[in-house]
């Protein structure tokens, strides 16, 4: 069989994403009542950060040892990747010695580099440009509190990065709508997006607009890993584009809210909303082990009955 890699959300068609949340169902439920699940016996999964994260490092590593095989961490710091070795060469010699392989990182061409040359399925854990492990989560989350996002609205408001293109993809393949408001600075790019993607979403000036209607609201940190230098430039490019309680009136009375953490309450977010009744934020993070969990299982062995 070739070899699946899950690089963008687009990576998988709809029908593989409805399987992989029927899956995470399944593998969340054994969890929940300490039925022990072991499909991946003796695998191997190599994590190779380049980026630090605590949830994206905990969901992987306690996933991969729950469905009964290994994970092994590699900081490209404490590794030749980061004295030089060519993507291409280490590529080769890890996807030798395991069955699958994440990578967070910086640039989406180091992961498609790799990916073009390994023998096992890679995923991405991160990138500058897409982060497909959290909306897989977020969607979950967002199924398991609603029901089915097709025909739904999602509102974005903060910065255009990694999460609203991904956000965008995933409204294409799902059938649903994103509404994006960033400050007139920091807009989506119209030439990162594919024809078919541009009917999936609208662009709001006004963040207040974007959320009004919307089923879910949900934002993320102004300044992402490795723009700090920017910091202060975007306190106060995004200062309105905080999600607080008014933005949360204007959305669905049942609307929910969502955040990929880590938050600064009273920043991006106020703490009355990440804290309040319609934040789904936790059972969000819990998610990205159960969603994670699902996809090493497809990766790996293919297709269950459900």
């Amino acid at each position: 069989m070739p070899i699946k890699h899950f690089l963008r959300f687009d990576d998988f068609s709809r029908e593989e994403l409805d399987y992989l949340f029927s899956r995470a169902r399944f593998i969340k439920d054994r969890f929940k009542r300490y039925q022990a699940y072991h499909p991946l016996a003796d695998r191997t999964l190599v994590m190779i950060f380049e980026k630090a994260s605590t949830r994206t490092r905990l969901s992987f590593e306690a996933g991969m040892h729950q469905l009964g095989g290994a994970a092994i961490y590699l900081n490209t710091r404490d590794s030749q990747l980061g004295r030089g070795e060519p993507v291409e060469d280490a590529a080769q010699v890890i996807s030798r010695m395991c069955d699958a392989v994440m990578i967070r990182t910086f640039e989406q061409t180091i992961v498609e580099r790799f990916a073009s040359h390994s023998r096992v399925p890679v995923i991405n854990g991160l990138t500058n440009e897409y982060h497909p492990c959290q909306v897989l989560a977020d969607i979950f989350t967002f199924i398991e509190h609603r029901g089915s996002i097709q025909g739904r609205t999602v509102a974005w408001v903060g910065d255009a990065n990694n999460m609203s293109y991904t956000w965008i993809q995933a409204a294409r393949l799902l059938d649903f709508k994103v509404h994006i408001s960033t400050p007139p600075a920091y807009p989506i790019d119209p030439a990162a997006l594919g024809d078919s993607e541009r009917s999936h979403f609208d662009i709001f000036e006004d963040p207040m607009q974007a959320c009004r209607g919307a089923d879910l609201v949900t934002t993320d940190v102004w300044t992402s890993m490795g723009f700090e230098a920017e910091d202060d430039q975007r306190r106060r490019a995004f200062a309105d584009y905080c999600v607080d309680e008014e933005m949360m009136a204007g959305a669905r009375s049942d609307a929910l809210f969502m955040h990929c953490l880590p938050a600064h309450r009273g920043e991006e977010v106020s703490a009355g909303v990440i804290d309040g009744p319609q934040s789904v934020v936790w059972d969000e993070a819990e998610n990205r082990l159960h969603v994670q969990k699902a996809l090493l299982e497809y990766l790996l062995i293919g297709k269950l009955p459900t």
